[in-house]
């Protein structure tokens, strides 16, 4: 694609990243059979290739407008097209560019109530002193809720024992903003399944929010300062001899790996950035490492069948694909994959709360073809995408990783999404 820059953007790192990224579109369409907006709405501006254009034209100077304003926030920056894409076009970081343009350059300001949510949801979301009182309330109050607001406020799951044995072996884990407080068994049974493998698991006091959300609200500035406080966080156990720190919501496992490139003209934390990045490990691909040690201690009594929703972080961003599913097969789990695995829940971070009636349409979508599958239970990988579906169905929806605790505890999964002895 052929490109002439505008002053404002040409020579800069956003503009050479940019012209780069455009440069290698050619125009096939390959992506629009794999974005879960197109195949809904039909509108070619709605789909990767018509935001490609949208975005090249204000590249090249052309004012944002409240429709192409419109047309970037109904992406659900899935990154589905990037795997289906024959030249390799980095759309996610595009889009990334192309909104921070139209939040910065825009002649027509977002309505007062949405610029009001976008704020609050960047402030409030991101601070566990804030989120977590106020999640504790949402659970408590839960059976008086509207049912709009109890599809947002997930019952509350026990933790459990966080192991108190110290191995030789350890990893950082990201706590998160979210996730303790709304499913901290989480974090309890990432941390019981890697005691199985002899590693203990290490929380940063000072570290916290990956920096997805501001990231993916176009609040550039606000999501690069949550990187850097996480690596000053990291760095001294890094400097200590821990080489991994664990994510467990592949979400933010997605963010963290691009903190080397987000922040590579940052003198000061370039280099450290990209140790960070490269220390980022999804927990499947560390429990992959360390499956011989745990396989001896699984209970091979019968689980029930399992469905699995693999998150666009994982098998898009990540490019995780097959990890969990060996895992679950070696475990003598059945674990199976719905039609359509690479299309997207709707979840999208925050985009369930902005475009409620497109993600509503696609989690119905997901969870009919998880039903076909028969499956008492469905596991995800990230936060984002377990709230989202089990707002739309009865049937427990687990991380994974509370399955194969389960399987390591000699309990089973049972219909309302907790855990008991047999």
């Amino acid at each position: 694609m052929e490109t002439h820059l505008a002053d404002f953007i040409r020579d800069t790192p956003d503009g050479i990243e940019a012209d780069a990224i455009l440069r290698a579109c050619v125009h096939c369409g390959f992506c629009t059979a794999t974005c879960p907006t197109y195949q809904l709405l039909g509108d070619e501006l709605d789909g990767p290739r018509g935001r490609i254009y949208l975005i090249k034209e204000m590249l090249e100077g052309a004012t944002p407008t409240a429709k192409s304003r419109l047309h970037l926030d109904r992406c659900l920056t899935c990154r589905a097209c990037e795997t289906t894409c024959p030249s390799g076009v980095k759309y996610g970081r595009l889009a990334d560019i192309g909104r921070d343009v139209v939040e910065k350059r825009a002649t027509t300001p977002r309505p007062l109530r949405q610029r009001l949510l976008r704020r609050a949801l960047r402030f409030g979301l991101t601070r566990r002193w804030l989120f977590d009182p106020l999640m504790a309330l949402g659970q408590a109050l839960r059976p008086a809720l509207p049912a709009s607001l109890q599809a947002k406020v997930p019952r509350r799951r026990e933790a459990g024992p966080w192991p108190g044995a110290i191995h030789n072996e350890r990893m950082l884990l990201l706590d998160g903003c979210v996730q303790p407080a709304m499913m901290p068994r989480i974090n309890a049974a990432t941390a019981r399944v890697l005691d199985k493998a002899a590693i203990s698991l290490v929380i940063a006091r000072d570290a916290g929010c990956c920096g997805a959300i501001q990231q993916h609200l176009a609040d550039r500035e606000g999501a690069l300062s949550r990187m850097r406080q996480n690596i000053d966080a990291w760095i001294p156990y890094l400097n200590q001899g821990i080489t991994t720190i664990v994510v467990n919501a592949s979400g933010c496992a997605a963010m963290i790996a691009e903190y080397g490139h987000l922040l590579r003209d940052d003198p000061e934390y370039a280099e450290k950035a990209a140790r960070v990045s490269a220390a980022m490990r999804d927990i499947s691909q560390v429990v992959a490492g360390v499956h011989e040690r745990l396989l001896p201690q699984l209970v091979r009594a019968p689980f029930p069948r399992v469905a699995f929703h693999p998150p666009c972080t994982l098998q898009h961003a990540l490019q995780i694909r097959g990890t969990v599913e060996a895992l679950f097969k070696a475990a003598g789990i059945d674990l199976f994959v719905p039609r359509d695995a690479h299309l997207c829940c709707g979840s999208a971070g925050t985009y369930s709360i902005f475009e409620p009636a497109i993600a509503t349409r696609l989690r119905e979508d997901k969870l009919a073809k998880l039903a076909e599958l028969g499956a008492p239970v469905i596991v995800s990988a990230n936060i984002g995408c377990i709230a989202h579906l089990q707002g739309g169905t009865a049937a427990p929806v687990l991380h994974w990783i509370e399955v194969l605790d389960d399987a390591l505890m000699a309990r089973h999964v049972v219909n309302d999404g907790l855990t008991r002895s047999p």
